[in-house]
């Protein structure tokens, strides 16, 4: 047997759990080496976590987990109550797998992840979050951290409430430095899951309206996002960006060092580094990225967007920080490559025969990033006519309707030749980018297959040669079913 990830009692301590059906269980029947809320990756020796939400109830997917492998399987109170002489005959007929009753699985997954993390008292733990670039910033930081260090963090943007406790179950007694990104969707969810990691140095990329809808100001959403400092020790550090006109704010009552990053919100032309080292802004070069220097070191950075700059400094004053040379900074960041669907530019031939640069960032949206992607783009010199393809912005609930409205009064000011607006939302941008004289504009309700070709026919039917053609949209509308529509081959460029 493989070591277990925590011992049966300390599983039982943890989550406050007791053995169903009244049996008493070994050590070798409580191990497991894997943890998941997915029945369908389950693998042997896994514990299963089957949470309770509002559409689905995971206990229905338990016999599936057992037929997998699972050797521990977790049991919501409630759920076990009402269905008692099922899962005890559910536990009798298979004793090699320890069925445990919980209050709450989420919170049990939680606490087990908290007790986990306890067992790693060397590694060093970063939290990042904020309502834009998190998963960017995220992978930024880990490739200059790992230039010196051995580094364990969340894959892709696994940073929710069940993300973030299943992704710190992959740290391991070599790792050095953990790296974790926390996301929100709801009130407290950023106390919630720092408890889980109580990371000594934690890093906010900005603070912006998403989620404004559930938080109902940019002042709550910036008080829910400082959460993240609540544990931080006195030796701790909290990483705060200095333009953020919210940066006092989320420096209040932090107990250990603030170190402010990022350019000045009055110098826009300089990157002002208050971390050691230094940072000089040299050059925009549109979508080949930003030209700076840290140190002596001059750093050609290939992600475009001043907001991807940004992003840039973070990781530059958290590698600075932890003693990441200069030299290895640049090594780190001159290979950095863009996220599927993140500020991806490409070069991409279309149906009819143009060469148009793509722009793809569609893997999700908010009135800061659309913004961020707009401004970036009306700022490129050397292109020919810009299309903007526009997605609904998701999750901005009661402010949905004047956040588009914003939004198309920004797309209508952002050059465009022409912009085609997609789903039930961006009608308020729509109207609005009508309303401030723009009229090359095609709007789009739904974003079904047959939504998607007919933007596919009017983007490839106004498109010519050197064309900018942007997709910018949350990810519950899938952008990315536009690219074979309108493509007729792709090179990267």
């Amino acid at each position: 047997m493989t070591d277990s990830l925590l011992t049966c009692a300390a599983l039982l301590d943890a989550v406050h759990g007791s053995i169903a059906g009244g049996r008493s269980v070994c050590a070798e029947q409580c191990a497991f080496t894997s943890v998941t809320t997915d029945s369908r990756r389950v693998v042997p020796q896994s514990l299963f976590v089957p949470l309770m939400g509002e559409k689905q109830n995971g206990h229905a997917y338990i016999p599936q987990a057992i037929e997998n492998g699972a050797s521990v399987i977790l049991l919501n109170r409630d759920e076990y109550e009402k269905k008692r002489g099922d899962y005890d005959a559910l536990a009798k007929n298979h004793p090699a797998v320890a069925f445990i009753i919980v209050e709450h699985t989420l919170h049990a997954l939680q606490h087990a992840a908290a007790a986990y993390v306890r067992n790693f008292p060397h590694l060093k733990k970063i939290g990042i979050t904020g309502s834009s670039g998190k998963t960017t910033t995220k992978e930024l930081c880990v490739a200059v951290l790992k230039q010196r260090y051995r580094v364990v963090c969340n894959e892709g943007n696994l940073n929710s409430e069940t993300g973030l406790p299943l992704s710190v179950f992959n740290i391991r007694s070599n790792d050095e430095v953990g790296v974790f990104e926390m996301g929100m969707n709801r009130k407290d969810e950023i106390a919630e899951i720092a408890s889980v990691l109580k990371p000594q140095y934690a890093l906010v990329t900005n603070i912006g309206t998403a989620h404004v809808g559930m938080l109902g100001s940019r002042e709550n959403i910036a008080r829910e996002k400082r959460r993240i400092f609540d544990h931080l020790p006195a030796d701790g550090v909290a990483f705060i960006p200095q333009a953020d006109d919210f940066a006092s704010f989320l420096a209040e009552n932090v107990k250990g060092k603030v170190i402010y990053f990022g350019s000045s919100s009055t110098d826009e032309a300089r990157g002002v580094q208050k971390a050691p080292g230094g940072v000089e802004f040299i050059s925009d070069n549109g979508t080949r990225g930003t030209t700076f220097k840290v140190g002596n070191e001059i750093i050609n950075f290939a992600l475009p967007g001043k907001y991807n700059y940004e992003n840039a400094l973070a990781a530059v004053a958290l590698g600075t920080y932890f003693g990441i040379s200069d030299s290895a900074i640049k090594t780190a960041l001159e290979s950095f490559v863009a996220l599927a669907g993140r500020s991806q530019t490409e070069t991409l031939v279309l149906k009819n025969g143009c060469a148009v640069t793509l722009v793809k960032d569609c893997y999700n949206a908010n009135p800061e990033s659309t913004a961020d992607v707009l401004a970036f783009c009306a700022s490129v010199r050397d292109c020919g006519n810009r299309i903007y393809v526009l997605g609904d912005m998701l999750e901005l609930g009661d402010a949905a309707q004047a956040a588009h409205e914003a939004i198309g009064r920004k797309a209508a000011r952002a050059h465009p030749y022409r912009i085609v607006f997609i789903g039930s939302s961006m009608k308020y941008a729509f109207a609005a980018a009508r309303d401030a004289g723009f009229a090359d504009a095609l709007y789009i309700e739904q974003s079904s297959d047959e939504a998607m070709q007919q933007a596919a026919e009017y983007i490839v039917a106004n498109s010519s040669d050197g064309d900018l053609l942007l997709l910018k949209a949350s990810r519950g509308l899938s952008f990315e079913r536009l690219i074979p529509l309108i493509a007729q081959e792709a090179r990267h460029g």
